[in-house]
């Protein structure tokens, strides 16, 4: 815990030196969540195309301009010629923003995710890379002369994917950069420290953490097209390349 206390400290002196404004932050990067959340009547939809024919989609739901609220589901091996596995349940998404952004300090949020990634496994009953579950994470944005470019931070617990015997806590960290206003960059890393204890190392796809990375392209107005290319640190006695997903977000308004 002192080691989560004294990063949060960095982070908020990073933003007293360099804040100059404040933007709304995406409300996730690959996979991390931010602190951002959806406006008050808006609505946001995602289906994320994985690998060996896997698939997933979710609603998220701005019921406040602070609260979301959203679903998600999805399924193994729907595209291609091997038996369909669905995932086990629906998952639950939710995520309340405590603390706005302000040009000196981060905007701070916490919520809740279920969604795993990836197949999942139905004897120690987790996903491929595990959900984030209870998180709390900050977000801090500056207008720079290309766009948009966000910093973001938080600590994760996974209280449901615990049959493998490792409930520690973990980190995750990321950055969104703009090149303009139709294409973006992101970087993240889930250092995955909740799946490098005993059977947890046997079926996690990296022990030493997740560095992914997308393109994010604003193909027309509120429809999002983005290429994600994780677990670039890939462990090749596990995988032999890193993976490559397809994600396409489409945000309304009612």
């Amino acid at each position: 815990m002192q080691f989560v206390s004294k990063g949060f400290l960095l982070f908020f002196f990073s933003s007293l030196i360099l804040g100059q404004t404040a933007y709304p932050p995406p409300t996730n990067l690959v996979t991390i969540p931010t602190a951002g959340t959806l406006v008050r009547g808006s609505f946001a939809m995602d289906m994320r195309v994985q690998k060996n024919g896997g698939f997933s989609s979710g609603l998220k739901v701005g019921i406040t301009d602070r609260f979301q609220f959203g679903m998600s589901f999805g399924a193994s091996n729907l595209i291609g010629d091997d038996s369909l596995k669905w995932y086990p349940h629906p998952e639950v998404n939710l995520k309340y923003q405590l603390i706005d952004e302000t040009m000196s300090m981060p905007g701070i949020a916490v919520g809740l995710n279920s969604q795993g990634f990836g197949a999942y496994d139905d004897i120690l009953e987790r996903y491929e890379t595990k959900a984030y579950g209870i998180y709390a994470s900050a977000s801090k944005n500056w207008t720079t002369p290309l766009g948009n470019m966000g910093l973001h931070a938080g600590v994760n617990q996974n209280f449901l994917e615990i049959k493998d015997h490792d409930e520690d806590q973990n980190l995750f960290m990321g950055i969104d950069l703009e090149f303009n206003p139709e294409l973006s960059l992101l970087v993240e890393y889930n250092a995955a420290l909740n799946e490098n204890d005993n059977e947890a190392k046997d079926i996690a796809l990296n022990n030493g953490g997740y560095l992914n990375a997308a393109v994010r392209w604003t193909f027309v107005e509120r429809l999002h097209i983005e290429m994600d290319f994780n677990n670039l640190l890939f462990n090749e006695d596990k995988v032999d390349y890193f993976n490559r997903e397809l994600k396409i977000i489409y945000i309304e308004y009612f």
